[in-house]
């Protein structure tokens, strides 16, 4: 166990190839788009309404039919989709400008350990985001006004996937940003595999 860590934490003081690096420096590329596409798109469909209505979610906005969604809202008692509620956004644009300096630093003077340390940080990103607007969509469906025109029990609003809220199917679906930032997260996993076992053949080989 003691030779095997030893040689763990020699690997993970291993620089990263040059191909790596360049891969990793690639990474800029989708995280660029994330930046700057929707993240997650809410789709309401009724009878009054066969077109549609469409929310997209961008990592510093809400656009889409949101004077319409806000008057249906306003029926059963759930708060307008404004800047103020969606408070919770402001953050993401400052974690995507630092994703890109971690990328560009793990690209020009990372080793094995800022990779394992970039993987970590990028999952934990991830979940965090996803965690945190599942939490918005349900306090929007659990905080409902008592003397709103119509009684509506208290709910959660579909995350992923496909729901009912009345006589309203929602689809709620990852759009290009989010696709983009998953496309990140599973080139990282394979980089840092790649790289890992790269290192303990190196580390493994006799002299």
């Amino acid at each position: 166990m003691n030779r095997w860590l030893i040689a763990w934490n020699r690997a993970l003081a291993t620089p990263l190839r040059g191909s790596t690096r360049a891969l990793v420096l690639a990474l800029l590329i989708p995280l660029g788009v994330a930046a700057a596409a929707p993240l997650w798109t809410l789709r309401m469909v009724a009878p009054q309404y066969p077109a549609g209505l469409e929310l997209r979610i961008y990592p510093y906005t809400v656009e889409g039919d949101i004077q319409e969604v806000n008057t249906l809202n306003h029926y059963i008692g759930m708060a307008a989709i404004d800047r103020a509620a969606l408070s919770d956004l402001d953050w993401l644009p400052f974690a995507i400008g630092a994703a890109a300096l971690l990328i560009l630093r793990v690209a020009a003077i990372g080793d094995l350990r800022a990779l394992v340390d970039l993987a970590a940080l990028f999952t934990y990103f991830g979940a965090f985001s996803f965690a945190r607007f599942a939490y918005a969509l349900y306090v929007f469906g659990h905080n409902l006004n008592p003397d709103a025109p119509f009684d509506v029990a208290p709910f959660t609003p579909v995350v992923l996937g496909t729901g009912q809220v009345a006589n309203f199917t929602i689809t709620s679906l990852p759009a290009t940003g989010a696709l983009a930032l998953s496309a990140i997260g599973v080139a990282l996993l394979g980089l840092l595999v790649a790289s890992v076992r790269a290192a303990l053949r190196v580390r493994a080989a006799p002299a």
